[in-house]
């Protein structure tokens, strides 16, 4: 038996192997698997925008025939693989965060590690909240920087990191996740902002899981907080409640100037089909009312739905902690089996003996819907 062959009987025997599922049609809040429609309860298309057939009617009949309606961009953004409409959706993107200029990734995974990895040098030193996202993790380390992960939301204990170790460094960077995508839970931005400038530090905030569903303009808890000014780097991404493809880096020109220059991950990367950038452009540019009652939907789902299990989670997020794998793999298999799609998430994805279910809300799930799902987890548990 080959090392790879003993990894994978051990992740077997531990309820932690993972497969690609069968889905064979998703549409509207229905995911269909192996024949079987269920109510999608793992998406992040949280506006449920990827499937409305008459938003992707409209978009079809008005650019089908535009030059720049083409699956590939065949090239680097630095070589051939950009034109106007790349420069319009960055202009856009970076108007809704009122910065100064916006850089496009492939996915959020990308930007998060081009950014971070880019930004800052063995000279430099990066505080992280400890449940930051991997792709910001995998920055870090490919960074070569110190780092050093605060405990989760815990900002005595960032401040205590700073007191000790900022003066040690050049540069300093406080990254931090807005809207935790395992746990659901919000960084409180106004500290961080407070901490920053107190140890002179650049601040990070990644809002991929509340871009598109909270704030003004609905660019995320920065927005909605009215401290996108204070914020010196926002990442997000295109691919969750805006339904497209690609993520984004906002800041200072300089900063997208930089990274223009320093990120691997955006130089050397075949650019996003240009179809991909029509359709972002389209929902911001035509539809943004549309987004906009999406997310007003979706808020007022958020509410009712941690009234009803008693809790002050204030986000699309429900996370239901069981603990062990075995237990959980087994309540996701019994509520699969009730109509409901939902998945284990387990180690390393969550800490070890967190293992849980991710509910994840979308705008047209009602809040009956979402009471039975709890009803027969309560049950299930």
């Amino acid at each position: 038996m080959s090392f790879y062959d003993e990894e994978i009987k051990k992740l077997v025997e531990k309820d932690n192997f993972r497969q690609v599922h069968n889905i064979e049609e998703k549409y509207g809040k229905l995911v269909t698997e192996n024949g079987h429609s269920m109510l999608n309860l793992s998406s992040n298309d949280y506006l449920n925008l990827s499937t409305d057939r008459n938003l992707i009617k409209k978009f079809i009949e008005k650019y089908a025939n535009d030059n720049e309606f083409i699956f590939s961009s065949t090239s680097s953004r630095l070589l051939t693989g950009t034109s106007s409409i790349y420069n319009k959706l960055e202009t856009n993107i970076a108007k809704l965060f009122n910065k100064e200029a916006c850089l496009l990734f492939n996915t959020g995974y990308q930007c998060n590690l081009g950014v971070v990895s880019s930004l800052v040098n063995r000279d430099d030193v990066i505080f992280s909240d400890k449940l930051n996202h991997a792709s910001i993790i995998d920055g870090m380390k490919l960074s070569g920087t110190p780092f050093y992960r605060y405990k989760h939301l815990d900002y005595e204990n960032l401040e205590t990191l700073l007191k000790k170790h900022r003066n040690e460094h050049k540069k300093a960077i406080i990254i931090s996740e807005s809207v935790f995508s395992m746990d659901g839970d919000i960084a409180d931005i106004k500290k961080l902002i407070e901490l920053k400038k107190k140890y002179d530090c650049y601040l990070m905030i990644d809002e991929a899981h509340a871009f598109g569903i909270f704030g003004n303009n609905l660019a995320g808890i920065s927005d909605r907080d009215g401290i996108l000014n204070d914020v010196d780097i926002i990442t997000a991404t295109l691919g969750k409640s805006f339904a497209s493809m690609g993520a984004f880096c906002v800041s200072s020109k300089t900063i997208i100037d930089y990274l223009i220059n320093k990120a691997n991950s955006f130089i050397f990367s075949t650019a996003l089909p240009s179809v991909n950038i029509m359709w972002s452009n389209f929902l911001i540019e035509e539809h943004f009312d549309k987004v906009k009652e999406k997310a007003e939907k979706i808020n007022k789902l958020i509410v009712e739905a941690h009234n009803y299990i008693n809790d002050n989670g204030l986000t699309q997020i429900v996370p239901v902690i069981i603990g062990e794998n075995n237990k959980t793999v087994k309540i996701a298999e019994q509520l699969r089996n009730k109509g409901f799609y939902v998945l284990p998430v387990r180690p390393p994805t969550v800490p070890v003996n967190t293992s849980r279910l991710r509910l994840s809300l979308t705008a047209d799930v009602t809040i009956e819907e979402f009471k039975t799902v709890i009803d027969t987890v309560r049950e299930a548990m």
